[in-house]
């Protein structure tokens, strides 16, 4: 690389599907807060819209971020590419890096109208099944196999992932496994959360509270959260289940008749898209995962133990990985062992947590905090960029 490609800045073209509240857009906004500025020049385009919770933080970091306003499911127009290209022709990126499958098409396509011979992919997700997927994305998995080859880099956040997605025919000499990364000087123990968070849903400061963080999605499988919770509730009926996330609150029809079915309301705190995830993951004595499928490497089991926090999770992904020894994983599908591991984790008693907890937190500081993970990211883009060079 000469000296003037080396002194001046990287322009860097993230391409991402949307930026609605979930562990991929908060992934894509964690690195843009700790990314060298005076070497990085970041700029973002959704396929969908902005103006949501992250697509505001992310303007807030002085970030110049485009949106194509596609709705979900909809076909790209011609007028939509169009406006993708004239974006890509201003920016002139150095790199492209699309995230998730729709963002990682769009990517391809935009290396066409662009003087960038480059493009990094980023795949979050673990593929069980393409019978679980929805016809256009399975028709894109497969699409995307088919292109694997042309990437300088695929990005798998999970190993699990990475061997799913070769048997399905995607390129394996030029892929790479890099974690997900936790900021945990944001997410960490908290007594103040834990009696501010019971105050503010009205119960005693000695309940115990089990949180599932996540947007309501088939894959979520927050029907097996809830039974689970009913068959817990009936050994110990005090226990209380706190839901956060896009979707999920009293406007979920499918969701609160379950939960009315179950004859369990009074025990379950829906409180939809939240913006305080730090602060009540900290409140938790139990985070859980009760996903069925799709998880690689869930952003959110990382926050809870980062708080100090003991995790029951299913075997998804890599969500036993994460855990290790920290907490218990089960399998998906089962609501009698998922209530069966919080009977255990309950049994523990409030010591018998903390010290999972605290080997929780451990876990995270050494071996997925934040900046580690950003400077293997800044790492992977200067070595791409040298190829180009």
């Amino acid at each position: 690389m000469n000296t003037e490609t080396n002194s001046r800045k990287i322009t860097l073209l993230h391409i991402i599907t949307g930026l609605s509240t979930g562990g991929v857009e908060m992934k894509l906004f964690n690195l843009l807060s700790r990314m060298k500025g005076d070497r990085f020049e970041p700029v973002v385009v959704s396929l969908m819209n902005t103006d949501t919770m992250i697509g505001r933080r992310i303007q807030k970091l002085g970030i110049p971020i485009y949106s194509l306003g596609m709705k979900a499911g909809m076909l790209p127009t011609p007028v939509t590419v169009w406006r993708l290209v004239n974006i890509v022709r201003k920016i002139q990126p150095d790199l492209i890096h699309g995230w998730m499958y729709h963002g990682i098409l769009a990517a391809e396509v935009t290396k066409i109208f662009s003087t960038n011979q480059f493009t990094i992919w980023e795949i979050q997700t673990t593929i069980y099944s393409l019978q679980h997927e929805k016809k256009m994305s399975a028709v894109i998995i497969k699409l995307c196999a088919l292109l694997s080859k042309l990437p300088a880099r695929i990005i798998f956040v999970s190993q699990i992932s990475k061997l799913q997605h070769e048997a399905l025919g995607y390129y394996s000499k030029n892929n790479c496994l890099l974690p997900n990364g936790f900021d945990t000087s944001l997410f960490k123990p908290s007594v103040k959360s834990k009696l501010d968070v019971r105050k503010e849903l009205g119960l005693p400061e000695e309940s115990l509270l089990i949180g599932l963080f996540c947007r309501y999605h088939p894959m979520k499988d927050h029907a097996n959260c809830i039974k689970a919770a009913a068959l817990l509730l009936k050994e110990y009926p005090d226990v209380h289940f706190l839901l956060v996330g896009t979707e999920v609150d009293r406007n979920n029809q499918s969701l609160n008749e379950l939960i009315q079915e179950l004859g369990i309301s009074e025990q379950i705190h829906l409180l939809g898209e939240r913006s305080d995830i730090p602060r009540l993951s900290a409140a938790l004595d139990i985070a859980s995962s009760s996903s069925a499928y799709g998880e690689a490497f869930p952003m959110v089991i990382g926050e809870a133990m980062s708080c100090g926090i003991p995790c029951v999770v299913t075997d998804v992904g890599d969500s036993a990985r994460i855990v290790d020894n920290t907490g218990y994983v089960v399998p998906p599908r089962e609501p009698q062992a998922l209530a069966n591991a919080w009977k255990k984790m309950i049994e523990l008693g409030s010591e018998g947590r903390k010290a999972l907890g605290q080997a929780a937190r451990e876990r995270i500081i050494n071996n997925f905090g934040l900046d580690f993970v950003v400077a293997q990211y800044e790492s992977l883009y200067e070595s791409v960029f040298a190829q180009k060079n």
